[in-house]
């Protein structure tokens, strides 16, 4: 049997290392099986709420060529954790007569495509819920909710291993010139807020 090997992890907050762990299990795997693994895929820091990634869709593309009979991925949630997403990619593999396996729930039927569907549907609107509410617990202590605020860099720090920690925001070069004509000048974005009139 022909097999294709598909990862995915969905934050910068994971390592790129994610995927090649999952690849590396699939691998075991497949091998174990006596299967033939003639590519392998992957999406980095993509989220699996949509089937637009480049690597889904060219595992999608060459499943529909023919070029392999199985899809094995680390768990079906890998593939997507949209409902309507994974139920369509389902239906189309079976089509092509591709099966879909997974290391944690095995070969994947209608049912597993139902119950998991659901399951991952119900985890992206709770997760959905507790990032707006973390957003709006930070912006009520007058943090960023997200992103760089404007005329702000993020500066870059290291551990002692070389690896990225959280930094801190300082002043851009940009606020620093528009201060230096007198716009607004070392003001914070919160202390300029509260000086506004309100209507």
């Amino acid at each position: 049997m022909r097999v294709a090997l598909y990862a995915r992890y969905s934050s910068d907050n994971q390592r790129d290392a994610s995927i090649e762990d999952q690849l590396r299990t699939c691998r075991t795997y497949a091998e174990q099986k006596g299967w033939t693994i003639v590519d392998s895929y992957s999406d980095r820091a993509i989220s699996g709420a949509s089937l637009i990634r480049p690597g889904i869709q060219e595992l999608i593309t060459d499943a529909n060529t023919g070029r392999f009979q199985i899809i094995l991925t680390e768990a079906i949630d890998r593939l997507s954790r949209d409902q309507e997403d994974i139920a369509g990619l389902f239906k189309r593999m079976s089509f092509a007569g591709v099966k879909i396996v997974t290391l944690s729930e095995g070969e994947i039927d209608h049912l597993h495509i139902g119950l998991t569907g659901t399951m991952n549907a119900l985890y992206l609107k709770e997760l959905a819920n507790k990032t707006r509410r973390g957003l709006r617990g930070r912006v009520e202590q007058g943090k960023s909710g997200g992103g760089l605020c404007y005329g702000y860099d993020v500066v870059k720090q290291r551990d002692s291993h070389g690896e990225t920690t959280c930094g801190e925001r300082a002043p851009s070069m940009k606020s620093k010139r528009r201060s230096s004509d007198g716009s607004f000048g070392s003001m914070s974005t919160a202390n300029l807020l509260k000086r506004l009139p309100c209507f």
